[in-house]
């Protein structure tokens, strides 16, 4: 009995760790207002803006990051 329960809870810390380190990894760190402006506009747009190339979400995010933060560096100028 005793052992059953240690190894779930192992198993349970090696799952949460995974999950919590999957999580740091997931995005770099914001480096300023239009960083994070641009990021919140591909959460909002990535699964209502066309994809005719099928792209996976996280591709298709990316793209409309780096469009947005483009489109900031032409306004600044």
């Amino acid at each position: 009995m005793a052992s059953t329960r240690a190894m779930i809870g192992a198993c349970l810390g090696v799952t949460l760790a995974a999950l919590v380190a999957g999580e740091a990894r997931a995005e770099p760190p914001i480096r300023g207002p239009q960083d994070a402006a641009c990021r919140r506009e591909a959460r909002a747009r990535v699964f209502s803006a066309p994809n005719p190339r099928g792209l996976e979400p996280e591709l298709l995010g990316r793209q409309i990051y780096h469009a947005c933060m483009r489109r900031a560096k032409h306004r600044q100028r």
